[in-house]
Parts: structure tokens; C-alpha cells; sequence
């Protein structure tokens, strides 16, 4: 195919000249800045002959070409009338602040994600039992297996303190204690008591951090500077105890008269909003609240809604306000997250996906929200907009509580009431509806391709005799993290080599390759492999790990030993090198990079052991 042809096809499928905002190249690569992505025929560009690869990364649209790249953008500039002048710097990514919020909730959700799935399978099997009369609600039975599954959520600010503190790279112990600060049962009985509360003279807002969530993660970055200052100003001899005693000082107002209360008095705000709107047009409320529940879940501003909806029980007999919205957000929820199940070939994601998919529409959306929903955003805004169009069947029918329970299927019959079986029906059906919607929005717009999806595709011989690839496979299963985001100016900065970072999902380490162990660090935390092709990569588990001097990491390879892709070669304790402070992020880097065109990152969030990370062109 001559050049002109093939940058003709080029600026077809990328929207046309128009869509152009910037074109520059590469070595390998022409790099574009679009008006809109959403023009952009990914999979027909990946089939033109004479293009190697496409994908979306740091805000360009990039197309590997090979090493003559130049030759094809000259004419793809001379053709689309863009500047062949242009600088050929990459630009750095620039992300939005949603974005990166729910980036910093997703990393440090991934390590919880296992207790709280397990948990919310409790719950939702003491629904099962319950609905099949085979567990008593009055008995003791049901009180135990309830408590044993409400630990987790209850108790969720502790589990999310060490992770914060891994994320902001702060003290996980002093953190802990500082999510006790906001558990402890002495605040729980001053709330109860219902009196004023003051602290040094300065009132306080009284709030239940029990299953929140931004609470304590806004607590912990605070106090990630607090700790670096106290650091920095404590003699030596008395840092012991001055440093954790000054962050606990100053981090613990803050957090229970500002940073804790916050999400309390808003929800004070959207209370009397709602309470108005319920009175002046009602039908409103399960629209909004089906489709900001998850929103509202995550900062604990549903709480303030109970009041409003007990006093509706005591005056009326039955409530409009919460019961019905959430019954359409979470069966969303739900609905979304099984239409991942049901998509991805994943299949860590399919387990993760269907059982807090399960688990959501018994009406424990946590698993759901945090392991899958959130993470990959899509099924996210799929669930919000099921909910929200459940939610206006809801309002238009007037549907209504006549007792409190759990959202979910198994609570149909709280919305059995005086006038007969019609009100039920109604939520039975807004339950399908939420679920429907939810699930055909989620499969249709969510990319969960089988990882790798920057597949290298091979064009015509006479376009690609020079580009080889060498496909590098996970070896941990986990949440990807560019470079870049990594804790070390040696890997940040790609001075070792490119690759890509992953949190793991557990504490294995598999081979990416076939090849060669050309080195294992006497700490055991790092290795070294060789690729029958000549690829050098380096797995290194954690940050700064190798001060463990191998202490819970153990070898099950050596120095020279042959091995297959997927075989195990390290195992470490992900818990002990947490609790002892360190990162468990690991990069995974060609540390030949030089010898190559280009090193192609995947662009999945979520990898499993032995699908495609890396490709290596040659």
C-alpha cells in the first residue's frame, strides 16, 4: 500500500481533518489530539494495512506505525493540511479531578475488596435463609450471622485507614488509631445522647462513621502531611513518641470537627431539600435518589435522609423517601455489574463482577460499587442511569414502604400494603426495570476486552519486514498503574527501562515469559528474567521492600534456572510488608528498552496472570 492511500484511510477513520485539534509522530507512533474521541474507528484503523497497533494514552489517540513513521506522517500532514513542523514531545496526560478521585478510591479499595465481598455474601445469604424461613429474624441465630456479616461494613473505616496509608504513604498503625478515633464507641454514646458537644469551646457536629468511606480517607492524606511535618520538626531522640503524639493531636480535631462532619452536614442540606421536594412533588425523590444513591453511599449523606423517612413512618404508616430510590439504585448496581461478568473474558474480573453482581441485588452494593462499578466508571454511570429510570417509575406510581429493610429483591414484601398486592407489583417491576436498563447500558458501553486489548496486528509484509512483537504477560493479577504513578524516581522516570506498575491481587509471583532466570536479589524481592527472544524483564514487588532483607518473601526459583510462562517464582506476604509500612506496587520493566522500537502497555485497568501486559516491538 503506497503512503498516500494509507494516510488517506488514516484520516477517514480518525473523524477527518476537522476532528484534529494537533498531529505530531514518534519514532514509531503518529500521536493525535482529537476534538472527539468518540469519531474515532478504533477497530478499522487496527485493520489498515500498514498500521501496526492503536490505542488511547496520555489524552492522544497514538497509531504505531514503525520506524518509518516519519515518512507516513508527511503525507498525513501534506493530506490533512496539519502542521509537519510540530513538535514531537509527548504531552503529558492531564486527568480531571473525578477522575483522579476515583482513581485514589479504586487503589485503595483493592485490597479490602476480598473482606467486603466475603462479607456482603454473608449478608446475602442470611437473606436467602430468612426468605426461605429456614433462619428466624427474632432468633439467635440470625443475630450472630448478622453481625458476622456486618463486620466488615461496620468496621470498614479501619480496613480503609491502612490502605489510605499505603496510598498517601503514611504511618498504617497511626492511621488505624485514627479510624478508631472516629469508631469509638464514646463518640457513638455523645451522638445517642443527642446533647450539645463542644471541644475546646468549638461546637461539633456529631456524625456515624460506621461504613463510610471519605471520612477516613480525607482524615488519613491530611494526616499524611501532618505525619511528614511532625517528622520533619521532632529531635531524634524523641521522635518515638512526639511524632505519632503531635499527629494525633492536630489530625484528630481535624477530622472529627471538620473533615468527619462534612459529609453530615451537607447531607443535613440535601435532607431539607429532599424533604421539600417530597412534599412539593414527590414523584422527584426516587428519580434523584436512584441515580445519586452511590454517590450519597460513598459519602454517607444517606444517613441524614433516616430521620425524615422514620418520621414519615410514625405520621403516615409508610415512607416514599428512601425505600423506593433505593431499591431502583441497587438493583442497578447489580444489573451492571453482571453485565461485566456476562462480557469480560476476564476471569478474575467475571468472579468479582458476578458474585457482588449477586450480592447487589440481595441489596449489599458495597462489593459491587467499589470492586467493579467504581474502578471501571462505565458500569458506574450505567447503574446511575438504570436507577434513575427506575426511580421515575417509582415516583410516577407513588410507590411506598410500610416497613424498613434491606433494598433488595428479597424485600418485596415491605411494600405489600393496605390497598392490596398492586404496590408490590410496582416494585417488582421497577426492580426489573432498574436491572434491564442498568445491564443493557452497562454491556453495550463497557470495553472489557480480554487483556492486551492494544493487540499488535500484523499488516503486509512489505509494511512490516522491520516491526516484530514479543508479548509480555502479567505476572500478578491486579489494578495497572503507569510508571509515572510509581513511588521511585527510578521507575517513574523510565531510567530503568519502560514498562507498566501493578497493585496486586494477591501475594504470587508467576513467570511473564518463557526463558531464563538471569537473577533473584538474595531479598527475594525482585528478579530478573530473560525472554528466548532476548527481552530482558525485572519484576520488583514492592517499594523499597529490599530493606525486608527477604523477610516475607520466599524464592521458588534460582540464578539460571529454566522456566515456562506461568510458573510461580516468588510468593510474599502482601498483609506483613503492609503492616510493616511498605508498598506492594509492582513494576514490571524491559530493562533493555533501548534495543527495541517501542514497548506497547495494555490498556486494561485490571490484569490476570499470563494475559498479554506488555509488547515489545522489534
Amino acid at each position: 500500500m503506497s503512503y498516500d492511500v494509507l494516510a488517506k484511510e488514516i484520516i477517514e477513520k480518525i473523524g477527518g481533518p476537522s476532528n484534529v485539534v494537533k498531529a505530531t509522530h514518534c519514532m514509531t507512533r503518529l500521536r493525535f489530539t482529537l476534538n472527539d474521541s468518540s469519531k474515532v474507528d478504533v477497530d478499522e484503523i487496527k485493520k489498515i494495512n500498514g498500521v501496526v497497533g492503536a490505542v488511547h494514552k496520555s489524552g492522544q489517540f497514538q497509531i504505531i506505525i514503525g520506524t518509518h513513521v516519519s515518512q507516513v506522517f508527511e503525507v498525513v500532514a501534506k493530506q490533512g493540511g496539519f502542521d509537519a513542523t510540530l513538535s514531537t514531545e509527548v504531552e503529558e496526560e492531564k486527568k480531571g479531578i473525578f477522575s483522579t478521585i476515583i482513581e485514589a478510591i479504586s487503589s485503595i479499595f483493592m485490597p479490602v475488596i476480598g473482606a467486603i465481598a466475603g462479607a456482603g455474601m454473608v449478608k446475602a445469604l442470611l437473606a436467602l435463609l430468612v426468605a426461605m424461613k429456614l433462619v428466624d429474624t427474632a432468633g439467635q441465630t440470625y443475630y450472630i450471622l448478622n453481625f458476622i456479616g456486618d463486620s466488615a461494613f461496620y468496621f470498614l473505616p479501619f480496613l480503609l485507614a491502612v490502605s489510605s496509608a499505603n496510598k498517601f504513604k503514611c504511618n498504617p498503625y497511626f492511621a488505624v488509631v485514627l479510624a478508631g478515633v472516629l469508631l469509638h464507641p464514646n463518640l457513638a454514646a455523645l451522638k445517642s445522647a443527642g446533647a450539645p458537644v463542644s471541644f475546646f469551646g468549638i461546637p461539633m457536629v456529631l456524625a456515624s462513621y460506621s461504613s463510610s468511606v471519605i471520612p477516613i480517607i480525607l482524615t488519613v492524606w491530611i494526616m499524611s502531611y501532618v505525619e511528614r511535618f511532625a517528622k520533619k520538626v521532632s529531635p531524634g531522640p524523641v521522635k518515638i513518641f512526639l511524632v505519632p503524639m503531635i499527629v494525633l493531636l492536630v489530625t484528630a480535631p481535624i477530622a472529627l470537627l471538620a473533615v468527619g462532619p462534612l459529609g453530615t452536614v451537607l447531607g443535613d442540606w440535601m435532607a431539607v431539600g429532599f424533604d421539600i421536594l417530597d412534599q412539593k412533588a414527590g414523584w422527584a425523590i426516587p428519580i434523584l435518589l436512584g441515580a445519586l444513591c452511590p454517590l450519597l453511599v460513598m459519602t454517607g449523606m444517606h444517613y441524614s435522609l433516616m430521620p425524615i423517612q422514620l418520621a414519615q413512618y410514625a405520621a403516615m404508616g409508610y415512607a416514599t423517601l428512601m425505600g423506593p430510590g433505593m431499591l431502583a439504585s441497587n438493583i442497578a448496581q447489580g444489573g451492571a455489574a453482571l453485565a461485566v461478568a456476562l462480557k469480560t473474558k476476564d476471569k478474575n474480573l467475571k468472579s468479582i463482577a458476578a458474585s457482588s453482581g449477586f450480592t447487589a441485588v440481595m441489596g449489599i452494593t458495597e462489593p459491587a460499587l467499589y470492586g467493579v462499578n467504581l474502578p471501571l466508571k462505565t458500569p458506574l454511570y450505567a447503574a446511575m442511569i438504570g436507577g434513575g429510570v427506575a426511580g421515575a417509575w417509582a415516583g410516577f406510581t407513588g410507590m411506598r414502604t410500610y416497613a424498613s429493610s434491606t433494598a433488595g429483591i428479597f424485600a418485596f414484601p415491605v411494600y405489600i400494603g393496605p390497598e392490596g398486592l398492586q404496590n408490590m407489583w410496582n416494585a417488582v417491576i421497577c426492580a426489573v426495570i432498574a436491572f434491564v436498563v442498568s445491564g443493557v447500558v452497562a454491556f453495550i458501553l463497557v470495553k472489557v476486552e480480554e487483556p492486551n486489548e492494544v493487540e499488535v496486528k500484523e499488516a503486509k509484509k512489505d509494511m512490516i519486514k522491520l516491526n516484530k512483537k514479543v508479548s509480555i504477560a502479567a505476572p500478578i493479577s491486579g489494578i495497572t498503574v503507569p510508571l509515572s504513578q510509581v513511588n521511585d524516581e527510578a521507575f517513574a522516570s523510565e531510567a530503568m527501562g519502560k514498562g507498566i506498575a501493578i497493585i496486586p491481587q494477591e501475594g504470587r509471583v508467576y513467570s511473564p515469559v518463557t526463558g531464563q532466570v538471569a537473577m533473584v536479589f538474595g531479598t527475594k524481592h525482585a528478579i530478573g528474567l530473560v525472554d528466548e527472544s532476548g527481552v530482558e524483564v525485572l519484576i520488583h514487588v514492592g517499594i523499597d521492600t529490599v530493606k525486608l532483607n527477604g523477610e516475607h518473601f520466599v524464592a521458588h526459583v534460582e540464578t539460571g534456572q529454566m522456566v515456562k510462562q506461568g510458573d510461580l517464582l516468588v510468593e510474599f506476604d502482601m498483609d506483613a510488608i503492609l503492616a510493616a509500612g511498605y508498598e506492594v506496587i509492582t513494576p514490571v520493566i524491559i530493562t533493555n528498552t533501548p534495543q527495541f522500537l517501542d514497548i506497547v502497555e495494555t490498556e486494561e485497568s485490571i490484569v490476570k496472570v499470563n494475559h498479554d501486559l506488555l509488547t515489545v516491538i522489534s
